[in-house]
Order: structure tokens, then C-alpha cells, then sequence
């Protein structure tokens, strides 16, 4: 029979190797507490098992279809590390990932995340994993497990990355989609008040040429910083979405929720290739912050409309004899709505005016 050799105390260790497990089971102490304030019905266990688990059962749903998706917050997380602030990225992972899924009509059951750094601080860990739990709770979102993994040696020791996957239900055949978008639908859109988790290695390129810029006015007059601005927090949707679900049942028709590809890129998505989106750019507010990446980098507008959102979150279309309705189902919410366009005959393209 085999044992370990006999050394003595004093060799090398996986400390000093680069992976603390100390530090990894204070942060698992952190965060327990905050991740349990996500708990929703459906949840089975707590954190610290090899999976987690969730009952579909409680949905209520008869013949549910699951929904899932994966994101990360891509280089927006080099900004966060130049300011030193993690509190809202964990805000903008659960935005980008629950807000795909409510584009299929799915409800957002739970969430898992992966945290890999260079160097693993407990503080930090803290710090994003009550930013994921808060945009959870907003999303009616548990989370229900995840992964912190330390990369001594390979990553610097400042490094970080952020990710993770969503998992969402439906009853099997009321997905939306490009299935049900009509010639005549109408397009409403949620404002954005910031560029969310897309485009940020172009706007990294233009706003932070100079890192020092980073606390200096976002443009000139701006009474905020540019590091605040590039770390303005994504808007949840999902709320609203699921509210204009509940309002107008079959007659929300799709949702386009517009990330990496802008504008032009991901409203095809919702379309079928015998339509067109006809959207009005001087119907919804553009943020200052879009202007002056043009500026800067001398960035022209098609450009600007397949990198960025420019102002113009998701774009959802609508029965147009229910938009009265739509409108007033928003009335009293969080996230602006307009009347952005329309939906006519065509070949799945953007036409923008």
C-alpha cells in the first residue's frame, strides 16, 4: 500500500504557488449570507454542494421549455480594475444574461457565475458577488451556485474575469420570436442611459487613451467622471419585459435585447427574412456619452449603430393595436419606453432614419 513521502515542514506550498485556500474559504463565508437573499421558490439546498439544484415544479408551468444563456462583462471589468470598483459589474452580468432570456419570453429561474482572478482578495469577491445577488433579487433570479477560481501564475496577480450562465422557463408554445413578428407590428424601446457591457474595447480605445483621463469629466462640462460613466450599470429589462408578457399575452410578439452588434446587428434577430425594422434614431434619447466617443475618435454613425446601443437598450414589437396598452403597462416603471418604429415588408434588415 502507497503513502505520501515523509518530507519535512518548510517545502513548498499552494500558497506560495499562488492559490490561497484560506482566503477561498472566507470568501465562500462572505458571500453565504448574500447569496441566500436570492432564494426564490424552486430553490433546493444552499451553496457549497457540487451543484445546485432547483425545482421546476414550482414554476406551475404544465409543459415547461428551459431557456438558458451565457455571458460574460468582457473588458468593462479592465475599467472596473483601473477605478478600483467592483460594485456595479455584478449588476451588469445579471443584466446581460437574464435580459437574452426574457427576448425568448422565458421567466429567469436562477443564476450560476465564475469569478477568476489573479490574486483572490475576499473583499473583492465580496464586492461583486453582492452586485450579482443585488441584480438577482431585481430580476427574480436566485442564485444558486458558482465558481471563484484563483490563477496564481498565469493571471497577474490583478487580473479578473467575470462570467456565468442563466437558466429560464416558458410554457412550450409561447415563445417569442420571429415566428409571430407581423407586417404593421410596432417597435417600442427601453432606454439605455449608458453603453451596458458592449463596445467597451472601442470606447476603452478612444475615452482612455490616457488611463489618467479615468477621473477627469466625461466630456467637457460633464458633471460626472469618465470612469463613472464607463461604469454606469447595465438596466435590468426583465422586469418589464415579463410585465408586458403578463399585460398583452400573445400580442408581444419579440424582443431584441441590443449587445455586441448594436443596433443594426441584433434587431435582424427578431425578425423573419421577409421583414424589415423601420427605427426613428430622433425617437429616443441618445446619451451625451455616445456623442462624445464620436467626437473623439471621429467614430461615424454606422459605425457607432452596429458597435453601440446608443441609447436604445432592447426594441420589443407589438401587436399595434395593443401599444396603448404596452404603454400603459410601463406607465409607472423604472425603464422609459417609446415608440421607436415600425415593422414592414422586406429582407431582415435595419432601416434607420
Amino acid at each position: 500500500m502507497s503513502r505520501l513521502l515523509d518530507q519535512p515542514t518548510g517545502g513548498a506550498t499552494y500558497a506560495a504557488a499562488g492559490v490561497d485556500i484560506a482566503a477561498g474559504d472566507e470568501a465562500v463565508e462572505r458571500i453565504k449570507n448574500v447569496v441566500a437573499s436570492t432564494n426564490r421558490a424552486g430553490v433546493l439546498g444552499s451553496i457549497g454542494g457540487f451543484g445546485g439544484s432547483f425545482s421546476l415544479g414550482a414554476t406551475g408551468l404544465k409543459n415547461p421549455v428551459l431557456v438558458s444563456s451565457a455571458d460574460g462583462v468582457g473588458t468593462k471589468l479592465h475599467v472596473a480594475r483601473l477605478a478600483q470598483r467592483f460594485d456595479t459589474i455584478g449588476h451588469d452580468l445579471v443584466a446581460m444574461l437574464v435580459d437574452d432570456l426574457v427576448c425568448v419570453g422565458a421567466e429567469p429561474l436562477f443564476l450560476l457565475d465564475i469569478i477568476t482572478v489573479g490574486r483572490l482578495v475576499p473583499e473583492r469577491i465580496e464586492e461583486i458577488v453582492t452586485s450579482i445577488a443585488s441584480g438577482c433579487r431585481l430580476a427574480g433570479a436566485a442564485l444558486i451556485g458558482g465558481e471563484t477560481a484563483e490563477h496564481g501564475g498565469v493571471m497577474h496577480p490583478d487580473d479578473i474575469d467575470v462570467a456565468g450562465f442563466a437558466v429560464g422557463a416558458l410554457e412550450a408554445g409561447t415563445e417569442m420570436g420571429p415566428h409571430r413578428v407581423q407586417d404593421g407590428d410596432v417597435l417600442l424601446g427601453f432606454a439605455s442611459p449608458g453603453i451596458r457591457s458592449n463596445g467597451y474595447t472601442l470606447a476603452r480605445s478612444v475615452l482612455l487613451d490616457d488611463e489618467s483621463r479615468l477621473n477627469e469629466p466625461a466630456w467637457p462640462g460633464a458633471t460626472v467622471s469618465v470612469a463613472d460613466e464607463l461604469l454606469r450599470p447595465s438596466v435590468i429589462y426583465a422586469p418589464a419585459v415579463m410585465a408586458l408578457r403578463r399585460a398583452l399575452g400573445d400580442d408581444l410578439h419579440a424582443a431584441a435585447h441590443i449587445t455586441g452588434g448594436g443596433i443594426v446587428g441584433n434587431v435582424p434577430r427578431m425578425l423573419p427574412d421577409t421583414l424589415d425594422a423601420h427605427i426613428d434614431l430622433d425617437s429616443f434619447e441618445t446619451p451625451e456619452i455616445f456623442f462624445e466617443i464620436q467626437r473623439r475618435g471621429g467614430v461615424a454613425a454606422d459605425e457607432m449603430l452596429r458597435v453601440f446601443n446608443c441609447g436604445l437598450g432592447m426594441v420589443l414589437a407589438v401587436s399595434p393595436s395593443r401599444v396603448d396598452d404596452a404603454l400603459a403597462a410601463l406607465r409607472d416603471g423604472d425603464v422609459k419606453v417609446t415608440v421607436v418604429g415600425h415593422v414592414s415588408t422586406g429582407s431582415q434588415k435595419v432601416v434607420v432614419a
